[in-house]
């Protein structure tokens, strides 16, 4: 077994990534909104991966984490297009994409633009069209008038004390990527995970795209006391035993 890591040029900017190197199909990781390759669920499936044998691949999108780029000029097509960069450039052959929060939205989108390398999905919380559907009703006035004014607006955060950028080019590009309510052309088998206690994807939201995918094999389950990190042991496991099932399918 391997550990590898690097930056991918890509767009004039680099992309850190890490491999854990093992048996395929390779199991992509796609990260949420402002997340990192280091989080939580990330971690314990490379941990997984090392100690299983398998393929992992992680990396930052633009603007996230170790990568390159201003998170503020980021979007879901700059997002997207370093999805399909990884995938194209630094993997071969059946992928497992695992999907959290608006990683759930991209790999969505991924497998739809790439339906021959898809072995299967498995989403945590997915945010699918989060910028028209979850975003965009939830801004307070203020927010909506300084999108409208300077095109950004700074959404407090415990994490950063000035804020951090919601741009109306993020809201307005997002909209151009919506695949609610669908059909949602992705064939290949599905498992979804969802907290029933999440406050940022409510679960109705993740059992609409379950109900949209075309595949015939999709299991939708809800954790009822989970929220939207879904990232307590039990919760791991649970995102590390539905990666296992889909491997073998």
């Amino acid at each position: 077994m391997t550990e590898a890591s690097g930056r991918l040029q890509h767009g004039g900017h680099g992309l850190a990534w890490r491999r854990t190197g093992g048996a395929g199909p390779t199991v992509l990781w796609l990260g949420g909104f402002r997340s990192e390759m280091t989080g939580t669920k990330a971690q314990a499936l490379a941990a997984w991966a090392e100690g299983a044998g398998r393929d992992l691949l992680r990396f930052d999108y633009f603007g996230h984490g170790a990568s390159e780029g201003d998170f503020g000029a980021g979007t879901i097509t700059r997002w997207r297009e370093d999805a399909l960069a990884v995938i194209d450039r630094l993997t071969a052959g059946p992928l497992v994409l695992v999907g959290s929060s608006m990683g759930g939205w991209l790999a969505c989108l991924a497998a739809m633009a790439r339906p021959k390398r898809l072995k299967a999905l498995v989403l945590v919380a997915p945010a699918a069209d989060f910028t028209e559907r979850l975003l965009r009703p939830s801004l307070p006035a203020e927010a909506t008038a300084a999108l409208e004014r300077d095109g950004v607006w700074r959404r407090p955060s415990l994490y950063d004390p000035e804020g951090y950028p919601i741009t109306r080019a993020l809201v307005e590009d997002g909209a151009r990527w919506s695949i609610l309510p669908g059909p949602v052309p992705i064939a290949g088998p599905a498992r979804i995970l969802q907290g029933g206690d999440d406050p940022d994807v409510p679960w109705p939201h993740a059992l609409e795209l379950a109900n949209a995918l075309e595949g015939p094999d999709v299991v939708f389950t809800l954790i009822r006391d989970g929220d939207h990190r879904l990232s307590r042991p039990q919760d791991l496991a649970r995102i590390i035993a539905a990666v296992e099932e889909v491997l073998v399918l």
